[in-house]
């Protein structure tokens, strides 16, 4: 039976290698599969799954204006599974498409991403995806200066934590650190 998954995680929880070895499985079976990600990550170029490991893949970029269930009914080609790298870009409309996808077409969806942002406030793709997802599960990693689980991300610039500014800055280790509550708030910066 056809699902919507979410999976999220704090930065450097493994949300796009774990894309990649579901793509690996599901083809190494003759099974086929769709990839999408958010067309606004271009640290690799437009369209590209790229772990921080170095695998990476192509993948049709999701925009604004995308309506990925058409999308997908037109490249069908007996799709065994759709997975989405870096959901919490995406709208509303899209996590209703995603669900229509799973509920007309049947066939499974997996969105991988970030749940909250680093002033600690969903993402609109994560917050769709926490009310509309058939199963949700968290995908975990440590935090940057201790041993506890990380649970947020901390932005930092120049050395210096940042709480404020605009949501969406794309970034890896140089701007973004997993992190646990108490370091989210006191860094060992």
């Amino acid at each position: 039976m056809a699902q919507l998954f979410f999976r999220y995680g704090a930065m450097n929880s493994g949300k796009t290698i774990e894309i990649l070895k579901v793509a690996h499985n599901y083809e190494e079976q003759g099974k086929a599969v769709i990839i999408m990600t958010s067309g606004v990550d271009t640290r690799n170029g437009v369209g590209m799954v790229a772990s921080r490991i170095g695998l990476e893949r192509e993948a049709i970029a999701v925009y604004d204006e995308t309506n990925i269930y058409n999308l997908v009914k037109k490249l069908n080609a007996n799709a065994a599974c759709v997975l989405i790298d870096e959901a919490q870009f995406l709208k509303k409309h899209h996590i209703l498409e995603a669900s229509q996808i799973v509920d007309t077409l049947k066939i499974p969806v997996m969105a991988f991403g970030l749940k909250n942002d680093f002033k600690n406030e969903l993402f609109e793709g994560s917050k769709y995806l926490l009310l509309y997802a058939d199963k949700i599960e968290e995908m975990k990693t440590i935090c940057w200066f201790c041993k506890k689980k990380a649970v947020m991300n901390l932005r930092v610039q120049n050395g210096q934590p940042v709480y404020q500014g605009q949501q969406l800055q794309i970034g890896g280790n140089e701007s973004y650190y997993p992190v646990c509550r108490r370091h989210y708030f006191h860094p060992k910066l």
